[in-house]
C-alpha cells in the first residue's frame, strides 16, 4: 500500500490541509472545510475547498508517472505508423502551469472548461487552482438517451479545438463533464504543435473511443460525421489499435474499425 500511495503521489491530509491553507491565504480567506476527492487519479490529488475551488495538487512522482505515461503513449503512436507528439513535463509546476494554460486557450475559442484561476508552487509540489463546478456529471455515467443526444456536440467541441489548432490529447468519457446541460472538457494534455493532423486524428478516435460503450459503434460514427468528413474517420482509424491497449479506454475495437469502414465504402 505504501508503494502504491508512492507511485501515485499521494498527498498525506496534513501536507494537503497545508496546501489549502496557502491557497486560502491566496484569497485572504481561511480554510472551513477541504473535500478529498476519491478519484482514480495518478497524475493528481484532487479537492475542493470551501466548495468554492477546485484544487489539483501535483507531486513530483505524479511528474515521474506522467513522463512514464508519455514515453508510452509516444511508442503507441510510433506503432500507428506516426511520430509521437506527447509532451513531457519537467516539474510537478510546470505540469500545473501547461493545464492552466491550455485551460485558458480553450475558454477564448468559446469552448466551456471550469475558469482557472492560478497555479503555484507550494514547497515541491504544483498546485492548480479552478472555479468548483458543484454539480456535474461526466460523460460515462449519463444514461444512454442523455450521451447519445449530447454526441454531436462532443465532436462539435473537439472540431472547434482543431479549428484553432489546438488539440486535447488525452480525451476520456471522465474528462468530459455535463453541468447545467452545458459539456465542458477538462484534463487537456501537452502535444506538439507542430504535430496538429496526428492530433487531431487521436482526439477524433478517442471521442469515438469514448462514446462507443456509451451509444453504440454506430451511433458514435454518425456524431462524428456531424462535424468531421470521412477521410477524418479513416485517419482516425490508424489509432483505434493503440487506444484499445490503454488501460484507461474500454471499447468495442472492432466493432469501431468496422463501421468506420462502412462509412468510406
Amino acid at each position: 500500500m505504501a508503494f502504491r500511495r508512492f507511485i501515485r503521489g499521494e498527498v498525506d491530509p496534513e501536507r494537503l490541509e497545508a496546501v489549502c491553507e496557502a491557497v486560502a491565504a491566496r484569497y485572504d480567506t481561511s480554510v472551513e472545510r477541504i473535500e478529498r476527492l476519491d478519484a482514480d487519479n495518478w497524475l493528481s490529488t484532487p479537492c475542493v475547498l470551501n466548495e468554492r475551488w477546485f484544487v489539483k495538487v501535483i507531486t513530483p512522482q505524479n511528474a515521474l508517472v506522467h513522463g512514464l505515461l508519455t514515453t508510452g503513449r509516444n511508442l503507441g503512436a510510433f506503432s500507428s505508423g506516426t511520430e509521437g507528439f506527447f509532451e513531457r513535463f519537467a516539474d510537478p509546476v510546470e505540469m500545473a502551469e501547461h493545464e492552466r494554460d491550455a485551460t485558458r486557450r480553450l475558454r477564448e475559442i468559446g469552448v466551456n472548461a471550469p475558469e482557472p484561476l492560478e497555479a503555484f508552487a507550494h514547497e515541491e509540489f504544483g498546485v492548480l487552482v479552478f472555479e468548483y463546478l458543484p454539480a456535474f456529471r461526466t460523460l460515462d455515467v449519463l444514461p444512454a438517451d442523455e450521451a447519445r443526444a449530447l454526441a454531436p456536440e462532443v465532436f462539435g467541441v473537439l472540431a472547434r479545438m482543431h479549428a484553432a489548432e489546438l488539440g486535447h490529447g488525452d480525451l476520456r468519457a471522465e474528462n468530459v463533464l455535463v453541468a447545467d446541460g452545458e459539456l465542458y472538457v477538462i484534463d487537456a494534455t501537452s502535444v506538439r504543435e507542430d504535430a496538429a493532423a496526428d492530433v487531431r486524428s487521436y482526439d477524433l478516435a478517442c471521442g469515438l473511443a469514448a462514446l462507443e460503450p456509451l451509444v453504440g459503434a454506430r451511433a458514435a460514427v454518425d456524431a462524428a460525421t456531424k462535424h468531421y468528413g470521412v477521410d477524418d474517420l479513416l485517419a482516425a482509424r490508424e489509432f483505434v489499435d493503440f487506444i484499445n491497449m490503454r488501460p484507461d479506454h474500454d471499447f468495442d475495437a472492432a466493432l469501431l474499425r468496422g463501421e468506420i469502414e462502412k462509412r468510406a465504402t
